[in-house]
């Protein structure tokens, strides 16, 4: 699903997902325009902060996700241990707690919120021609792979 660069309708859409889909987990994936041939995995999504206006001009209400909510939400996938243990041959892969002040960690939070912090948030590269949409789609598939064992591991 694609969501919108607006901060209300993608916070509805996200309420969705985990209101009517109801799901184990969910995976976010953003652009990460200035990150040449990079993947960032993200642990955790801020609840403050968001001042930069959205597509239609929009800003949240006191820069904030949830008035009630936490300062910080971490996602119940450990993405260090992601990144420890894949690799993937032609592009670098980091983890970051910082995923922007802007939709991307919006969304992020906001989907931590509801689903009780079973959300995850990649922020990928552009493509190009080193990385195309065939071997971004490879990257993510391993990554979610791995994100998924933990989940395996979370219910035993």
């Amino acid at each position: 699903m694609q969501l919108p660069v607006v901060y209300q309708k993608a916070k509805e859409q996200v309420f969705k997902i985990w209101t009517t889909l109801q799901p184990l987990l969910t995976v976010h994936v953003g652009l990460a325009a200035s990150a040449k041939a990079l993947i960032i995995l993200e642990q955790c999504g801020k609840n403050k902060g968001y001042q930069e206006m959205d597509a239609c001009g929009f800003h949240p209400e006191g820069g904030c996700c949830m008035l009630d909510g936490p300062e910080k939400i971490e996602s119940t996938i450990n993405m260090k241990t992601v990144w420890k243990n894949i690799s993937v041959e032609g592009i670098d892969i980091i983890f970051s707690r910082d995923a922007g002040r802007y939709i991307c960690d919006y969304i992020y939070y906001t989907s931590l919120y509801h689903g009780n912090g079973r959300a995850a948030f990649i922020h990928v590269p552009p493509l190009s021609r080193s990385v195309t949409a065939d071997f971004l789609g490879k990257a993510l598939q391993t990554i979610i792979l791995e994100m998924l064992k933990q989940c395996g591991e979370e219910r035993e």
